[in-house]
C-alpha cells in the first residue's frame, strides 16, 4: 500500500492508474451509485487531485492479512479543511479492486461535491477517451 501512498500523495496519475484492478468498484463520499471500472475510477481520481490542496495521509489501518486498508488523510478544498479515509480492498495480484472513500465534517463534503461536479464532464470525457 506504500505504493499507493506514495503515488498519490506524488500526484502520479500513471502508477496509480497502474495500482487498480481492471474491474475495480469506486463508491464516492458524494455519490449514491458506485462507479465501475479502471478507466472511471482512474479519471475520478484525477479529478480528486486536481480539486484538493494539500492533500496527505496521516494514518494506515491494514487488516491482518493486509487485504484491506484505511488510509486516514487530510486535505482542503477552497480553505475548507476535509478529513476523510481511503478504504481499498486489494485482490489476489495486489491490485486495487474496491475503493471507497468517506469525508468529513459535512461543508468539507458538501465543498467536495461541488468541485467534483463542475470536473463531471471532464471525468466522463477522459474516461471514455480511447
Amino acid at each position: 500500500m506504500r505504493n499507493f501512498q506514495d503515488a498519490v500523495e506524488a500526484g502520479d496519475h500513471q502508477a496509480i492508474e497502474a495500482l487498480l484492478a481492471d474491474d475495480v468498484r469506486f463508491t464516492s463520499p458524494v455519490a449514491f451509485k458506485p462507479y465501475d471500472g479502471k478507466a472511471i475510477t482512474a479519471a475520478i481520481l484525477r479529478a480528486v487531485m486536481r480539486v484538493f490542496e494539500d492533500f496527505h495521509y496521516v494514518r494506515e489501518i491494514r487488516s491482518p492479512d493486509g487485504r484491506d486498508h484505511a488510509l486516514v488523510f487530510e486535505a482542503s478544498i477552497a480553505g475548507t479543511l476535509i478529513n476523510g479515509c481511503d478504504f481499498l480492498h486489494v485482490n489476489d495480484d495486489g491490485l486495487t479492486d474496491d475503493f471507497a472513500v468517506m469525508v468529513r465534517p459535512l461543508s468539507g463534503a458538501n465543498a467536495l461535491a461541488e468541485a467534483m461536479g463542475a470536473q463531471f464532464d471532464r471525468i466522463v470525457a477522459e474516461a471514455t477517451a480511447g
